[in-house]
Formats: C-alpha cells, structure tokens, sequence
C-alpha cells in the first residue's frame, strides 16, 4: 500500500539535495528508505516503490536501486529501480519492478498516444492506396490481407476497424517501461513503450513506438538508432546506426550497420543491413546485408539480395506508382535490376538487368538471367541447384523467436501445393510453346521472356521429376505408418479426411494454405462472423495447423499424374509402381544435387588457393579451409539422403508385396 511520506523522510530527502514543491504529491511503498534518494527534483504526482537490491554493470560496477541526479514528473516507479544521471527530465511514465535506468538525456510521453499503433504504412506503393495500419500484434498474414486485397475493401475496412479499437485501448497519456528493463546512454526518447526485459543502449533518438519485449526474447535497440512511428516486435535487434520511419518490424529481426528503412513491413527473422529499403513488403526470412542494395515498392519472404540489387518503381511517367511481387525463395544476383512492375516465381534467381516487366511465376525454380537486353528464363533449373536446398534447410535452423507465441505463420516446405501446382501449370506451359511453335523451335517467346530449346526440355524434365517426387512423398507418408492388410485398407486410407485442400493454394506472407479457405475467413469478416484480431488470429493458425491434412487432398486429386487408375481401383502392385517411380525420382534428383555440389571442387573454384605454391600446395590449402568433398557437410546429407529414402522405398515395397 501507498502512504504518504511521514515529516522524517521529507527532512531526509531534503538534506540529499532533493527538492519537491508540493511534498504531498508525493506517495511511498511501506518499506521505502530515502537513503537511496539523492540528488534529485520530483514535480505532479509520484508514487515510489522500495530500494533493496543492487545491479552489477558489465566490468564488476555494483550500483544500488535507487534515485540519483535527476528530475521526475509525474511518474510511477517501481520496486527495485535504478534511475540516474537524467540530463533532462523524465516525465508521465510507470516503471516497472528492476528497471535500470542510467545517463538518459530525456524520457517523457506528452499528451496521449497510442506509442505507434494505427500508424498508416505506405507499403507496396509509395504514393499510396496499400496503407496498412501497424499494430502490436499484427501477422505477415494479416498484413498480406491488408496489402493485397484491395479488391475486397468491406474486408479491409472492417479489419481496420478492429486495429483501430485495439489502439483506442492502447492509447494512454503514460508510457510503460517494462519490468527488468535497462536504458542507458541515450538521448531522447519520446511516446514510446517499452516492453519488460528490453535493452536500449547508447539510442540517438526514438518516437512514438512500441518496443516489445519479454523474459524469453528479449529486444535490443542500440547505439545511434533513429526510430520514429514504429512498432518493434519481440526478440528484434535494431544497432549500429539505423535508421527506421514508418516501419512494422516483426519478431527475430535484426536491422543494423546504418540500414535505412521507410514505410516498411518487416516479418520474421527478416535482416537487414548496409542498405535501403522503401515501401516493401518483407515477409520472413528477407535478407539484404550489402550497401548499395535498395528494396522499394516489392513483396519479398525467403528472399536473399546481392550486392547493388535494385528496382525501379516509376518510368518517368506518373510517379512511383509501380509494384513488384518476388515469391517466396527468389533472390537476385549482385548487380541486379528489375523494372516494376514484375513478377519473378518463386525460388527463382534473378542476374543482369531486366526492363520489359517479366512475369514468371507460373515458371518456378528458374534462373532469370541477361542477355543483350534480353530477359533469359532457365525454367526449373533451380531444382538441382545446391543453393536452392541449403537455403532450404537453413531456415527452419535460423528461426529466432524463443517467445511462447509467434505472431506469423511460417511454413518452411520447398515442395508443397503452393510451388508443385505452379510446377504443373510450367509443365502445360511449356508443352504449349513446344505445340505451338514447333519442338525443333531454336527460341520460344513467354511473357516477355526468351526461353531456349534446350532449356525448355531440361526444363520439363525437372519439374516431372518435382512432381512425382512430391505427390510420392505425400502417398508414402499417407500409409507409412498404417496397418494395412487389403488393397481395400488402401484404398480407404488414401480417401481425404477433409474435402479442405482441393483448388488452388495461396502463399500468404509465408503461410500456405487452401484460397478456399481464406476465401471463407475474408467472407466471414464481411458477415461479422469474426469480430476480433484474436479471432482472425485463431483461424489462420488452425488453417496453418492443420496443413498436411489439406496437403494430402489437394494431392489425392493429383494422383492421376502418378497412376491412370482411379482411387477406388488401385491395388498393392500399383503402390510398389508409385514407390519406384518416387524413389527414381528422388535419386535422380539428389544426384543432380551431388554432381552440383562437386562444381564447387574444381580445379576453377580453387584459382585463388595456394597462391604461391604448387599446384599440389594449392590443393592442400583449398582442403585446408574447405574441407575435403565427400567430407562435405552438404554432400554427406545428400548421400545419406538417398540410403534413407532407398530403404524407405524398399520398406514400403515389402509392405505392400505381403498384401499381394
């Protein structure tokens, strides 16, 4: 309980060089001790908590919690805080438990404010017409809706209904400075709320935002960061002098080494670094780490960007209008450039320069490349590409929220109904041109790209590979684990439990799911079915919960492309031929892989080893620091990638030969 300060403590503080104008505004915790009180000016009203512990500082400094050389207004402060060395003053603040605060210039909230939330993101398009409003908890799913579906405007004006209301209840004229927290040596810091355990160290200046932040991931902010209009999420990192305006930046981000971003969307474990960005849509895992990389007017998740990529998002004509979309997995080479608007498919690698507004994206897994102003499409050569598959692998290790509750949806898959339905629309695609133009062809013509003979062919090969691949992987785990006697016990496993799954499937900031179901939810938001971002929240994730069920239905209906039988037809011996099929699939492409990963072993990757030596020195010196091939992490995975997926194959054989 409060109380008010008895006439010996007023003596006390007034003897530690403390001043108060009106001492009754000030009010106690019941074990307070104004020894721990010095130095300081206290104005409004002021609740104050306990000094018992002491804070060791990095190097061994021990200091006691307590108030010491600064001035304080209107302000509620916690058990167990240390503030010291204020410059200027803090006012309209609650801090909270084990707060430590030291060499802060300014900390105040002036008038109210709802600390970032409903601030309007130009995303997309610079001159707008694509604003999302920003909130705590918004998702890479809810921001995709919010983006992208302008077509459907009672949806967007309902869900920004509810962000609005959400903020309503976060506006407030104090600022929270959350338990455990430190701030020390920073300059200015205006309107923000900062969650428990965050660290802010050395910041320039910040206004109106929220850093959140808790016990299990907490955010760091650093030396000569400028932030204004922001929401930062748990587990962010923000150092090194950037700079950030009008930005959303979501769970495990790092922005830092003078990056620069506005009007911008950043999702999970999104980085960047060095560059620029402006306008983007950063779904997770968006990476740039090289100075003279801008980003602006794109959508990007699991995206890598070279050195010097760039686009442009106007032609001189009527402004920055332009947009471009780069599925998820594409990346662009150094130098690269695209003028908007363009559409690159997903896990496709763009190189050279590119003006004539391609669109890829029934073509994925391509390469993208310049010739002589031309716009070159290697349709599926990204499927036997080594980088391709470690990027694959790597980002499911690179996750870094440690939060209970992750805001956005990730699904990590490579191959899915997303990428293999595409896959198929390549293959009718590139069957179409072979038709049209003839087989023997030299070049063929596709939305603004060149495709060569010989690419279209290697082409169609991989991407049959792909999907046999896939829909093998998907009938395996169908009936790995079931107990099946009868060619009638496999016909009834392979019926869907669900009819969710069917149709086409969306890649919603790096969930994926069935269009129809979000068709549903968009429909439902329209009727009022869905009253609340909690509510929002909670279908999506049941959708991205229960995927691989929808996953198996869409590729029951897909099984023509492994067997001419009908389902309720199909026997043991027609499993044993999917399996074989599969399992050729799965080698031939793993090999692919191999002979891949060898190029980087070659007498050409080893030019610049052994400098002044032999060339039996230069071979020591490349094994030296690259290790030896078949000791290769990644080519050791490959190999044993096939054993395990030969013996899967021969287990499922003999499985089903015993029902012969």
């Amino acid at each position: 309980m409060y109380r008010k300060l008895s006439s010996q403590e007023i003596d006390s503080l007034q003897n530690q060089n403390c001043y108060c104008k009106n001492w009754d505004l000030i009010e106690v915790i019941d074990n307070f001790n104004p020894r721990y009180v010095r130095n300081s000016s206290f104005s409004g009203k002021i609740k104050l908590g306990y000094f018992e512990r002491d804070f060791e500082l990095p190097g061994g400094l021990v200091c006691h919690s307590g108030i010491y050389n600064a001035t304080i207004h209107n302000c509620i402060i916690g058990n167990n805080v240390y503030i010291g060395n204020i410059g200027n003053y803090m006012a309209n603040y609650i801090v909270e438990d084990d707060v430590f605060i030291d060499n802060v210039d300014i900390l105040l909230v002036e008038g109210t404010s709802s600390f970032g939330n409903n601030i309007k993101v130009t995303v997309l398009c610079e001159t707008g017409g694509r604003e999302v409003p920003i909130f705590n908890q918004l998702s890479a799913q809810m921001a995709y809706i919010l983006t992208l579906y302008r077509h459907r405007p009672n949806v967007i004006n309902k869900i920004s209904n509810y962000i609005e209301a959400y903020s309503k209840s976060v506006t407030s004229d104090m600022g929270v400075i959350g338990k455990a927290s430190q701030i020390t040596s920073c300059q200015k810091i205006k309107n923000v709320k900062i969650g428990s355990h965050a660290r802010l160290n050395g910041v320039y200046r910040l206004q109106n935002g929220t850093i959140n932040s808790c016990e299990k991931d907490t955010s760091f902010i650093g030396f000569g960061v400028i932030a204004e209009n922001f929401i930062i999420s748990t587990g962010t990192k923000i150092d090194d002098g950037a700079v950030v305006y009008n930005c959303f930046i979501g769970q495990g981000c790092i922005l830092s080494k003078h990056y620069s971003a506005e009007n911008s969307l950043f999702f999970a474990n999104s980085a960047g670094f060095h560059g620029e960005a402006c306008s983007i849509f950063a779904g997770p895992f968006t990476v740039t780490h090289h100075k003279s990389t801008l980003l602006i007017a794109g959508m990007f998740s699991f995206m890598n960007a070279g050195s010097g990529s760039n686009q442009s998002n106007h032609m001189y004509k009527l402004g920055p209008i332009h947009q471009g979309i780069m599925e998820r997995g594409a990346k662009t080479s150094s130098d690269s450039y695209i003028l908007w608007p363009a559409k690159i498919g997903a896990f496709t690698t763009v190189m050279g320069r590119h003006y004539k507004h391609p669109d890829t994206s029934e073509l994925p897994f391509s390469y993208l490349i310049e010739n002589n102003d031309e716009s070159i499409l290697i349709p599926g050569v990204s499927l036997r590409s080594v980088g391709t598959i470690r990027d694959a692998q790597k980002w499911p290790k690179r996750d870094k929220r440690k939060g209970d509750y992750k805001l956005d949806l990730v699904n990590f898959n490579l191959l899915s109904p997303f990428t293999i339905h595409k896959i198929m629309q390549g293959i009718e695609i590139l069957n179409t041109l072979q038709h049209l133009s003839g087989k023997t062809t030299e070049v063929y013509s596709y939305q603004n790209t060149l495709i060569r003979n010989s690419s279209l062919r290697h082409g169609l090969e991989l991407y049959y590979i792909a999907a046999i691949k896939f829909l093998g992987n998907s009938i395996i785990s169908r009936l790995e684990h079931t107990d099946c006697k009868t060619d009638d016990d496999i016909r009834a496993r392979l019926i869907p439990s669900t009819p969710i799954g069917s149709g086409d499937w969306l890649d919603l900031g790096g969930m994926i799911a069935p269009k129809s179901e979000i068709a549903k939810i968009l429909d439902d938001i329209e009727d009022n079915r869905i009253p609340s971002v909690e509510v929002l929240h909670e279908r999506l994730r049941n959708i991205h919960e229960n995927y691989y069920e929808y996953e198996w239905t869409w590729a029951y209906d897909k099984l023509h492309y492994l067997t001419p039988k009908p389902i309720n037809e199909i026997t043991a011996q027609d499993i044993i031929k999917i399996v074989e099929r599969w399992k050729t699939a799965v080698v031939d492409l793993d090999k692919k892989l191999y002979n891949d990963a060898r190029k980087e072993f070659t007498l050409t990757y080893k030019v610049s080893f052994g400098t002044d030596g032999s060339e039996e020195e230069q071979n020591i010196d490349f094994e030296q620091v690259r290790g030896e091939f078949e000791k290769n992490s990644f080519v050791t995975e490959v190999l044993d990638h096939i054993r395990r997926k030969s013996e899967l194959a021969r287990f499922m054989i003999d499985k089903m030969e015993k029902l012969k």
